[in-house]
């Protein structure tokens, strides 16, 4: 236990750490969120989740892993197991975020073409482009709402579209919002007489796409599923087992850590690569 006391201590000191030396907008400047690099950094783009950073994600991870390993001990009495346990509770945040982020990138993708309509009927309409692009904010479809509506809050605080679109670009993280974000930066520094007609094949072209991967989508749920259910099955058996201490008391040898890391890692191998082989084609962001 003296252990385990030691260690929460250090993630709790890495915690403090990491809130003094963020940096945080000053209240007379509006809020700005630069692009941002790395894949945790992405992935957090991606899921909205734009107030947390990666330090503060690892952050969790490390005080989850503590928190499955204190749960343990005290369950099963055996610190092999306890250490599995501790693994597989410090990926939790990035999962919950990396399933958040999923259903986010499919709700938008469902309503790019709705947004993409308004933009194109605010621009047949008359209205000046950071008008249109602000309007989504309120007459958009629900996914998209918030990014406009802080778009609309920064153009209104500094007049700058340009940079207001970077911002933009950035809390989308969207290969179709680049492309309707560099679109719009066009139409506005050189002039696009056809910007409408633009908008409207795009949004012909989206639909088709969404259309397409829906049916694809629900043809390999199958496969998701059977490896969710393949990877599962061992490790709640391995729960079951830990009920009884004089069953689960057989891995608390350096044979059955290596058993468990082994089965731990062939695991997680053979689920990443199910799922890679069943995999749709995501569109890159050659734009950002």
């Amino acid at each position: 236990m003296g252990y385990v006391l030691g260690m929460g201590i250090g993630i709790g000191l890495l915690l403090v750490w990491s809130g003094l030396t963020a940096t945080w907008p000053r209240p007379d400047e509006p809020e700005r969120e630069r692009p941002r690099t790395g894949r945790l950094s992405e992935l957090l783009a991606r899921s909205g989740t734009h107030g947390v950073t990666v330090s503060g994600l690892l952050g969790l991870c490390a005080a989850c892993g503590v928190f499955g390993l204190v749960v343990a001990l005290l369950v099963t009495a055996t610190p092999t197991v306890a250490l599995v346990a501790a693994l597989a509770a410090s990926y939790v945040p990035v999962g919950v975020v990396r399933a958040r982020a999923g259903r986010v990138v499919a709700e938008r993708a469902a309503a790019w073409p709705e947004a993409v309509d308004h933009l194109a009927s605010a621009v047949r309409a008359g209205l000046s482009l950071p008008e249109a692009v602000a309007g989504l904010g309120d007459r958009g479809p629900e996914p998209l709402r918030e990014p406009f509506a802080a778009f609309a809050r920064d153009y209104q605080a500094s007049g700058r579209f340009a940079e207001c679109l970077d911002v933009l670009k950035a809390r989308l993280a969207d290969p179709v919002g680049d492309r309707v974000v560099e679109a719009l930066r066009v139409a506005r520094d050189v002039g696009g007489g056809d910007l409408g007609r633009m908008l409207r094949t795009l949004s012909a072209f989206l639909r088709d796409d969404l259309r397409t991967r829906g049916e694809l989508v629900s043809r390999q749920a199958w496969t998701v599923n059977g490896a969710r259910l393949a990877v599962s099955a061992p490790w709640i058996v391995l729960a079951l087992m830990a009920m009884r201490r004089d069953a689960i008391a057989q891995f608390g040898s350096g044979t059955g850590l290596v058993l468990l890391l082994c089965g731990l890692a062939v695991c997680v191998v053979a689920y990443r690569l199910m799922l890679r082989i069943g995999r749709l084609p995501q569109e890159p962001r050659v734009l950002r």
